[in-house]
Protein backbone atom coordinates (compact mmCIF):
# COMPACT_ATOMS: atom_id res chain seq x y z
CA UNK A 1 0.00 0.00 0.00
CA UNK A 2 2.81 2.43 0.87
CA UNK A 3 4.35 1.92 -2.60
CA UNK A 4 1.21 3.38 -4.21
CA UNK A 5 2.01 6.88 -2.82
CA UNK A 6 5.46 8.25 -3.66
CA UNK A 7 7.30 11.55 -3.35
CA UNK A 8 9.87 12.58 -5.97
CA UNK A 9 12.44 15.39 -5.86
CA UNK A 10 15.78 16.31 -7.45
CA UNK A 11 19.05 17.42 -5.96
CA UNK A 12 22.60 18.01 -7.19
CA UNK A 13 25.31 15.39 -6.69
CA UNK A 14 28.53 17.38 -6.81
CA UNK A 15 31.67 15.95 -8.39
CA UNK A 16 35.03 15.86 -6.63
CA UNK A 17 36.58 18.76 -8.57
CA UNK A 18 38.16 22.08 -7.63
CA UNK A 19 36.04 25.19 -8.14
CA UNK A 20 36.54 25.90 -11.86
CA UNK A 21 38.14 29.20 -12.82
CA UNK A 22 39.34 30.16 -16.32
CA UNK A 23 42.91 30.78 -15.17
CA UNK A 24 43.31 27.44 -13.36
CA UNK A 25 41.78 25.44 -16.24
CA UNK A 26 43.90 27.16 -18.92
CA UNK A 27 47.11 26.64 -16.97
CA UNK A 28 46.27 23.02 -16.17
CA UNK A 29 45.57 22.29 -19.86
CA UNK A 30 48.99 23.80 -20.75
CA UNK A 31 50.70 21.72 -18.02
CA UNK A 32 49.04 18.52 -19.35
CA UNK A 33 50.28 19.20 -22.89
CA UNK A 34 53.82 20.02 -21.68
CA UNK A 35 53.90 16.84 -19.56
CA UNK A 36 52.73 14.66 -22.49
CA UNK A 37 55.32 16.27 -24.79
CA UNK A 38 58.12 15.55 -22.32
CA UNK A 39 56.99 11.90 -21.93
CA UNK A 40 57.00 11.27 -25.70
CA UNK A 41 60.08 13.26 -26.68
CA UNK A 42 58.44 16.24 -28.39
CA UNK A 43 60.77 19.24 -27.95
CA UNK A 44 58.77 22.46 -27.46
CA UNK A 45 60.06 25.94 -28.34
CA UNK A 46 58.81 27.19 -24.96
CA UNK A 47 56.78 25.51 -22.21
CA UNK A 48 55.87 28.61 -20.06
CA UNK A 49 56.32 26.60 -16.83
CA UNK A 50 57.68 29.71 -15.08
CA UNK A 51 55.16 32.38 -16.12
CA UNK A 52 52.02 30.17 -16.17
CA UNK A 53 51.62 29.86 -12.36
CA UNK A 54 52.45 33.59 -11.98
CA UNK A 55 49.58 34.55 -14.29
CA UNK A 56 47.19 32.25 -12.36
CA UNK A 57 48.21 33.88 -9.08
CA UNK A 58 47.77 37.41 -10.47
CA UNK A 59 44.38 36.54 -12.01
CA UNK A 60 43.11 35.25 -8.64
CA UNK A 61 44.38 38.39 -6.87
CA UNK A 62 42.75 40.71 -9.42
CA UNK A 63 39.47 38.77 -9.09
CA UNK A 64 39.62 39.11 -5.29
CA UNK A 65 40.20 42.86 -5.66
CA UNK A 66 37.28 43.06 -8.16
CA UNK A 67 39.66 44.36 -10.86
CA UNK A 68 38.08 42.29 -13.60
CA UNK A 69 39.70 44.06 -16.61
CA UNK A 70 43.14 43.22 -15.25
CA UNK A 71 41.98 39.67 -14.44
CA UNK A 72 40.78 39.26 -18.05
CA UNK A 73 44.19 40.43 -19.29
CA UNK A 74 45.86 37.65 -17.30
CA UNK A 75 43.38 35.09 -18.64
CA UNK A 76 44.07 36.26 -22.20
CA UNK A 77 47.81 35.84 -21.58
CA UNK A 78 47.18 32.29 -20.36
CA UNK A 79 45.02 31.62 -23.44
CA UNK A 80 47.74 32.82 -25.81
CA UNK A 81 50.41 30.72 -24.02
CA UNK A 82 48.19 27.63 -24.18
CA UNK A 83 47.52 28.31 -27.89
CA UNK A 84 51.26 28.57 -28.64
CA UNK A 85 52.03 25.25 -26.92
CA UNK A 86 49.06 23.58 -28.66
CA UNK A 87 50.11 24.81 -32.14
CA UNK A 88 53.74 23.83 -31.51
CA UNK A 89 52.64 20.25 -30.73
CA UNK A 90 50.25 20.13 -33.71
CA UNK A 91 53.10 21.19 -36.06
CA UNK A 92 55.35 18.35 -34.83
CA UNK A 93 52.78 15.53 -34.37
CA UNK A 94 52.67 14.40 -38.06
CA UNK A 95 56.33 13.29 -37.63
CA UNK A 96 55.32 10.79 -34.94
CA UNK A 97 53.46 7.45 -35.00
CA UNK A 98 49.65 7.17 -35.03
CA UNK A 99 49.70 5.73 -31.48
CA UNK A 100 51.45 8.84 -30.09
CA UNK A 101 49.11 11.13 -32.06
CA UNK A 102 46.08 9.39 -30.47
CA UNK A 103 47.54 10.00 -26.98
CA UNK A 104 47.45 13.76 -27.60
CA UNK A 105 43.93 13.80 -29.09
CA UNK A 106 41.91 14.39 -25.88
CA UNK A 107 44.34 16.95 -24.40
CA UNK A 108 44.43 18.97 -27.66
CA UNK A 109 40.63 18.94 -27.97
CA UNK A 110 40.26 20.12 -24.36
CA UNK A 111 42.80 22.89 -24.94
CA UNK A 112 40.91 24.06 -28.06
CA UNK A 113 37.59 24.04 -26.17
CA UNK A 114 39.04 26.12 -23.31
CA UNK A 115 40.49 28.67 -25.75
CA UNK A 116 37.16 29.03 -27.60
CA UNK A 117 34.64 28.98 -24.72
CA UNK A 118 33.21 32.25 -23.39
CA UNK A 119 31.15 33.10 -20.29
CA UNK A 120 27.79 32.20 -21.85
CA UNK A 121 28.93 29.32 -24.09
CA UNK A 122 26.94 26.07 -23.98
CA UNK A 123 28.44 22.69 -22.99
CA UNK A 124 31.40 24.32 -21.28
CA UNK A 125 34.35 22.37 -19.90
CA UNK A 126 34.62 22.74 -16.10
CA UNK A 127 37.13 20.02 -15.30
CA UNK A 128 39.85 18.32 -17.34
CA UNK A 129 39.76 14.99 -15.46
CA UNK A 130 35.92 14.96 -15.23
CA UNK A 131 34.66 16.52 -18.51
CA UNK A 132 31.08 15.26 -17.86
CA UNK A 133 30.58 17.85 -15.06
CA UNK A 134 27.74 20.36 -15.57
CA UNK A 135 27.06 23.71 -13.91
CA UNK A 136 23.68 23.54 -12.16
CA UNK A 137 22.07 26.67 -10.72
CA UNK A 138 19.28 26.14 -8.19
CA UNK A 139 18.86 29.72 -6.94
CA UNK A 140 20.35 29.12 -3.50
CA UNK A 141 21.89 32.22 -1.93
CA UNK A 142 24.67 30.32 -0.11
CA UNK A 143 25.58 28.20 -3.15
CA UNK A 144 24.41 29.78 -6.45
CA UNK A 145 26.18 27.22 -8.68
CA UNK A 146 26.92 23.55 -8.09
CA UNK A 147 29.20 21.49 -10.33
CA UNK A 148 28.16 17.88 -10.84
CA UNK A 149 25.06 16.08 -12.07
CA UNK A 150 21.35 16.31 -11.27
CA UNK A 151 20.03 13.33 -9.27
CA UNK A 152 16.38 12.27 -9.00
CA UNK A 153 15.24 10.61 -5.75
CA UNK A 154 11.89 8.86 -5.08
CA UNK A 155 10.74 7.87 -1.58
CA UNK A 156 7.59 6.33 -0.10
CA UNK A 157 5.28 9.12 1.04
CA UNK A 158 4.75 7.69 4.53
CA UNK A 159 7.97 5.96 5.67
CA UNK A 160 10.60 7.75 3.55
CA UNK A 161 12.26 4.60 2.17
CA UNK A 162 14.07 5.23 -1.11
CA UNK A 163 12.45 3.22 -3.92
CA UNK A 164 14.06 4.99 -6.87
CA UNK A 165 17.32 6.88 -7.47
CA UNK A 166 19.02 7.85 -10.71
CA UNK A 167 21.43 10.43 -12.12
CA UNK A 168 20.06 12.74 -14.83
CA UNK A 169 22.95 13.86 -17.10
CA UNK A 170 22.40 16.85 -19.36
CA UNK A 171 20.79 18.98 -16.61
CA UNK A 172 17.18 18.30 -17.75
CA UNK A 173 14.17 20.26 -16.54
CA UNK A 174 12.72 18.65 -13.36
CA UNK A 175 9.39 17.86 -15.07
CA UNK A 176 11.18 15.80 -17.75
CA UNK A 177 12.86 13.59 -15.11
CA UNK A 178 9.56 12.41 -13.59
CA UNK A 179 8.53 9.82 -16.20
CA UNK A 180 11.91 7.96 -16.20
CA UNK A 181 11.86 8.04 -12.38
CA UNK A 182 8.38 6.46 -12.17
CA UNK A 183 9.45 3.83 -14.73
CA UNK A 184 12.46 3.00 -12.54
CA UNK A 185 10.17 2.60 -9.49
CA UNK A 186 8.00 0.15 -11.45
CA UNK A 187 11.13 -1.73 -12.56
CA UNK A 188 12.51 -1.96 -8.98
CA UNK A 189 9.26 -2.73 -7.11
CA UNK A 190 6.95 -4.24 -9.82
CA UNK A 191 4.30 -1.75 -8.61
CA UNK A 192 2.95 1.21 -10.61
CA UNK A 193 2.56 4.17 -8.19
CA UNK A 194 -0.99 5.54 -8.14
CA UNK A 195 -0.18 8.97 -6.66
CA UNK A 196 2.99 11.02 -6.92
CA UNK A 197 3.70 14.18 -4.90
CA UNK A 198 6.20 16.73 -6.23
CA UNK A 199 7.22 20.38 -5.81
CA UNK A 200 6.44 23.21 -8.22
CA UNK A 201 9.49 22.52 -10.37
CA UNK A 202 7.62 19.59 -11.91
CA UNK A 203 4.99 21.62 -13.79
CA UNK A 204 4.83 20.45 -17.40
CA UNK A 205 5.55 16.76 -16.80
CA UNK A 206 4.48 14.08 -19.30
CA UNK A 207 3.04 11.46 -16.91
CA UNK A 208 -0.28 9.74 -17.68
CA UNK A 209 -0.37 6.42 -15.73
CA UNK A 210 0.18 8.05 -12.30
CA UNK A 211 -1.83 10.91 -10.78
CA UNK A 212 0.65 13.71 -10.07
CA UNK A 213 -0.05 16.29 -7.33
CA UNK A 214 2.05 19.46 -7.35
CA UNK A 215 2.73 21.35 -4.12
CA UNK A 216 0.25 24.20 -3.63
CA UNK A 217 -2.40 22.91 -6.03
CA UNK A 218 -6.08 23.15 -4.97
CA UNK A 219 -7.96 21.32 -7.73
CA UNK A 220 -8.91 17.67 -7.03
CA UNK A 221 -7.35 17.68 -3.54
CA UNK A 222 -9.28 15.58 -1.01
CA UNK A 223 -8.55 15.46 2.73
CA UNK A 224 -6.29 12.39 2.45
CA UNK A 225 -4.41 13.86 -0.54
CA UNK A 226 -3.97 17.15 1.33
CA UNK A 227 -2.41 15.17 4.20
CA UNK A 228 -0.08 13.34 1.76
CA UNK A 229 0.87 16.65 0.07
CA UNK A 230 1.90 18.00 3.48
CA UNK A 231 4.25 15.03 3.81
CA UNK A 232 5.88 15.88 0.46
CA UNK A 233 8.41 18.15 2.18
CA UNK A 234 9.59 15.15 4.29
CA UNK A 235 11.78 14.15 1.31
CA UNK A 236 14.05 17.17 1.97
CA UNK A 237 15.51 15.84 5.26
CA UNK A 238 15.83 12.37 3.66
CA UNK A 239 18.01 13.93 0.92
CA UNK A 240 19.88 15.87 3.65
CA UNK A 241 20.68 12.59 5.46
CA UNK A 242 21.80 11.01 2.18
CA UNK A 243 24.20 13.94 1.69
CA UNK A 244 25.53 14.08 5.26
CA UNK A 245 25.44 10.41 6.34
CA UNK A 246 25.83 8.87 2.86
CA UNK A 247 28.01 10.01 -0.05
CA UNK A 248 25.52 12.05 -2.07
CA UNK A 249 27.24 15.36 -1.23
CA UNK A 250 30.32 14.51 -3.36
CA UNK A 251 30.91 11.81 -5.96
CA UNK A 252 34.42 10.36 -6.08
CA UNK A 253 33.68 7.74 -8.77
CA UNK A 254 34.92 8.24 -12.34
CA UNK A 255 32.77 9.38 -15.25
CA UNK A 256 29.01 9.48 -15.89
CA UNK A 257 28.80 5.75 -15.00
CA UNK A 258 30.38 6.56 -11.62
CA UNK A 259 27.71 9.22 -11.02
CA UNK A 260 24.91 6.72 -11.73
CA UNK A 261 26.46 4.01 -9.52
CA UNK A 262 27.03 6.43 -6.63
CA UNK A 263 23.39 7.61 -6.55
CA UNK A 264 22.04 4.02 -6.40
CA UNK A 265 24.60 2.93 -3.77
CA UNK A 266 23.80 5.96 -1.58
CA UNK A 267 20.07 5.12 -1.79
CA UNK A 268 20.74 1.49 -0.76
CA UNK A 269 22.90 2.65 2.18
CA UNK A 270 20.18 5.09 3.30
CA UNK A 271 17.58 2.30 3.39
CA UNK A 272 19.93 0.03 5.37
CA UNK A 273 20.53 2.79 7.95
CA UNK A 274 16.77 3.29 8.34
CA UNK A 275 16.21 -0.47 8.82
CA UNK A 276 19.05 -0.69 11.38
CA UNK A 277 17.59 2.25 13.32
CA UNK A 278 14.18 0.52 13.43
CA UNK A 279 15.84 -2.72 14.64
CA UNK A 280 17.73 -0.80 17.36
CA UNK A 281 14.47 0.71 18.64
CA UNK A 282 12.80 -2.72 18.58
CA UNK A 283 15.73 -4.27 20.45
CA UNK A 284 15.57 -1.52 23.11
CA UNK A 285 11.84 -2.19 23.58
CA UNK A 286 12.49 -5.93 23.98
CA UNK A 287 15.32 -5.34 26.47
CA UNK A 288 13.30 -2.82 28.53
CA UNK A 289 10.32 -5.25 28.51
CA UNK A 290 12.52 -8.10 29.77
CA UNK A 291 14.10 -5.89 32.43
CA UNK A 292 10.63 -4.82 33.58
CA UNK A 293 9.51 -8.45 33.97
CA UNK A 294 12.52 -9.31 36.18
CA UNK A 295 12.00 -6.35 38.51
CA UNK A 296 9.41 -7.10 41.26
CA UNK A 297 6.80 -4.44 42.21
CA UNK A 298 8.28 -1.93 44.70
CA UNK A 299 11.86 -2.99 43.81
CA UNK A 300 14.16 -0.43 42.15
CA UNK A 301 16.18 -1.32 39.04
Amino acid sequence: GSLKKVTVDTTVQEKNIAFPTDSKLLNKARENLVKLSKEHGIKLRQNYNRVGPQYVLMASRYAHAKQFKRMKKMNNKLKSRLGRVKRDIERQLPNYSVDIQSLFEVALKQAQKLIEQEQHSKNKLYSLHAPEVECISKGKAHKPYEFGVKASIAVTNKEGFVIGAQSCPGNPYDGHTLLPQLEQIKQFTAVQPEQCFVDRGYRGHEVKDTKVFISGQKRGVTRSIKKALKRRSAIEPEIGHMKNDGRLDRCYLKGAVGDAINVVMVAAGHNLRKILNKLRLLWLKIISGLMGSFIKPGQSA
